[in-house]
């Protein structure tokens, strides 16, 4: 056995499942940074606000944990010619921000 280099997952020169992933990557930063500043919020709207951090953090939670099954999905897309996209996962993401809307929106308006 030789000690060189490995071949690469796959053969795309513009990176396409490593750009993917670092955009899943800013989005739960993102989700991370939101429930931060929900929390600066509690004192002012009470504890409606820990739903949405609670979203948020679960949200977050969930990109972060399926990140290399995301990737290894996508490099084996690319190797095989059969990549399609995660339609499931961005539905997902904007449901999530449309409920912190609007459980935002409930909590400001309060009962």
């Amino acid at each position: 056995m030789s000690a060189g280099p490995r071949e690469p997952i796959h053969q795309d020169p513009g990176l396409q499942p490593e750009r993917t992933v670092m955009s899943w990557g800013r989005t739960t930063l993102a989700l991370c940074v939101a429930a931060l500043v929900f929390l600066r919020w509690l004192p002012h709207y009470g504890a409606g606000i820990l739903a949405m951090v609670v979203l948020a953090m679960a949200a977050a939670g969930g990109i972060y944990a399926t990140q290399r099954r995301r990737y290894a999905r996508s490099s084996w897309g690319i190797r095989s010619e059969l990549l399609h996209a995660d339609v499931v996962a961005v539905l997902s993401v904007s449901a999530l921000v449309l409920g912190l809307g609007v459980t935002g929106i409930l909590v400001v308006l309060g009962p």
